[in-house]
């Protein structure tokens, strides 16, 4: 892909992303669309996915930044339904795609029908949970679909290993092939946990935000070569990675938080935009090297209600089997009302795994051009398919979550210990009688009232009945105060008064003190 194609594609991917949070419609089906439509104008050159470069470069940090985002006790206390649908419901999928398309396409042997299997068995959740976070689903529903999608990609690719070494000709066996699952499995865990930990001793002696949000950035790339060099599962190394640090972020300054977050959030957007434009943009190469497609599109289709179908048949029993073999289970989680369930069994849209494998499968591999228009085939579909009609499945069934007053209640609490704290620490550390300590004392105190104040204020009726509350009110003032500071720092440096470099260590501290005014509102 030459230079001037690249900055086209993110250009134009960034747009039509910012149009769709403009317009509050969830981007990756809006360019998918856009994808399909310019890859068929003249002038629009070949964007042909390289495997290696997608699960370097895009897959890998992506996954890194889910994990981090992630909730490491949120999914521990949910391995059971992600371990489910990670690793049983690929498996699943794989046999049930890799029968259908053996028993449809006349002269494909089964080892490499299932290789298609394979690649078209892990979902994509990217755009599954941004449509539920628009939507407001439950909590443990959206956990589900997030810790789905960071470990079922790395199931996915050792099964594809697996059965393009089978298809291949290659020496195989069943006994090896679970023996490669199980060392990309546990290798994958090990050398992500042993780095991670590693990293995070590193980070939190240096005491360098900028350095040490270098270091993040180089973290997911290297987990990922280490754990591919001895083959093991990089995708799972860098989940287990990710999952880690983010769970050890706290421990870091302030400083590398607030620009971990930000880097991280820009790079998803650009890499999401890139990844779902790349796969529209897929169709006129898939399509000139297949030849004939009439006949194929429709073995597509059918594939495309068996994985459908596949996993709702799995979901179901999945959910509900468990509890009825074991009453501790059952009691301890009871039987879920049937409609998280079918939200869970429509979420189903592939991405750019799968195509990313498709394009890996060797030349090896028979009819390997028919395999990888059937992975267009089914990873478009599914996008088309779930991305229009999730949303209206979410509101007909009246699957919300119901965290909001429990989360404020629990935030009031903690606010006000955490006050009681403060001030409990700030008196120790007071001087008696100096006139300007104790001015400050209680300044200080009267903040850390403000903001228990502000939590407990978020549980009463809206603001609208009872009019502005007094921390609501203080945050409006001084933010007001603040846009003032910050007109009179840049008017400051435009008159020569002060320098760049003092003008922008003021305008960050305006800057986070006008964050932390705002995350209430």
């Amino acid at each position: 892909m030459e230079g001037v194609p690249l900055i086209a594609l993110l250009i134009g991917s960034l747009a039509v992303t910012a149009v769709c949070r403009r317009l509050r419609v969830a981007p990756p089906l809006v360019l998918v669309v856009v994808g399909i439509a310019v890859s068929f104008l003249p002038f629009v050159p070949d964007f042909r996915i390289n495997p290696d470069i997608v699960l370097l470069l895009v897959l890998t940090p992506l996954l890194y930044s889910a994990a981090l985002d992630s909730s490491y006790l949120g999914f521990r206390a949910n391995l059971r339904p992600i371990g489910l649908l990670a690793v049983g419901l690929v498996i699943f999928t794989t046999a049930a795609v890799g029968v259908a398309a053996w028993w449809l396409i006349p002269g494909l042997p089964l080892p490499a029908a299932l290789v298609l299997g394979a690649v078209v068995a892990p979902p994509d959740a990217v755009a599954a949970v941004t449509v539920g976070r628009q939507l407001g689903l439950p909590r443990r529903v959206m956990t589900v679909l997030a810790g789905e999608s960071l470990v079922n990609d790395a199931t996915a690719l050792t099964l594809f290993r697996v059965a393009v070494a089978a298809a291949a000709g290659a020496s195989f066996s069943l006994l090896s092939g679970v023996g490669m699952f199980l060392v990309a499995g546990v290798g994958g865990v090990a050398i992500g946990l042993a780095m991670a930990w590693v990293v995070h001793r590193i980070r939190v002696r240096l005491n360098d935000p900028p350095i040490e949000s270098a270091l993040g950035l180089v973290v997911p790339f290297a987990v990922y070569l280490v754990a591919e060099e001895v083959h093991a599962s990089g995708l799972l190394a860098v989940v287990v990675a990710g999952l880690y640090l983010g769970h050890r972020a706290p421990q870091t300054g302030y400083a590398t938080r607030l620009q971990d977050d930000a880097v991280w959030r820009a790079s998803d957007t650009v890499l999401e935009s890139i990844v779902f434009a790349l796969i529209g943009l897929q169709l006129t190469t898939v399509v000139r090297e297949v030849g004939a497609v009439g006949p194929l599109v429709v073995v597509g289709l059918a594939l495309t209600g068996v994985a459908v179908l596949a996993r709702i048949v799995w979901v179901y029993p999945a959910t509900y089997v468990p509890r009825l073999l074991m009453p501790k289970l059952r009691a301890r989680d009871p039987y879920p009302n049937w409609r998280t369930p079918a939200v869970l069994s429509w979420a189903g849209m592939r991405g750019v795994v799968s195509l990313a494998a498709a394009f890996a499968i060797t030349a090896q591999v028979p009819q390997r051009e028919k395999l990888i228009f059937l992975a267009f085939v089914v990873t478009v579909a599914t996008l088309l398919l779930h991305g229009t009609t999730l949303p209206w499945l979410i509101r007909r069934l009246g699957v919300h979550g119901a965290e909001s007053a429990s989360d404020a209640l629990a935030e009031a609490e903690a606010q006000h210990a955490a006050g009681r704290a403060a001030v409990a620490r700030l008196d120790d550390l007071a001087e008696d009688g100096d006139a300007a300590i104790e001015r400050t004392v209680q300044k200080l105190r009267y903040l850390a009232q403000m903001r228990t104040n502000s939590s407990w204020e978020r549980l009463g009726r809206d603001a609208s009945e009872t009019g502005e509350s007094p921390s609501a009110a203080h945050r409006r003032l001084r933010r007001a105060m603040v846009a003032a500071e910050r007109e009179t720092f840049v008017r400051f440096r435009d008159e020569r008064r002060i320098d760049d470099e003092v003008l922008r260590r003021v305008l960050r501290e305006l800057d986070l003190e006008e964050a932390m005014l705002s995350r209430d509102d």
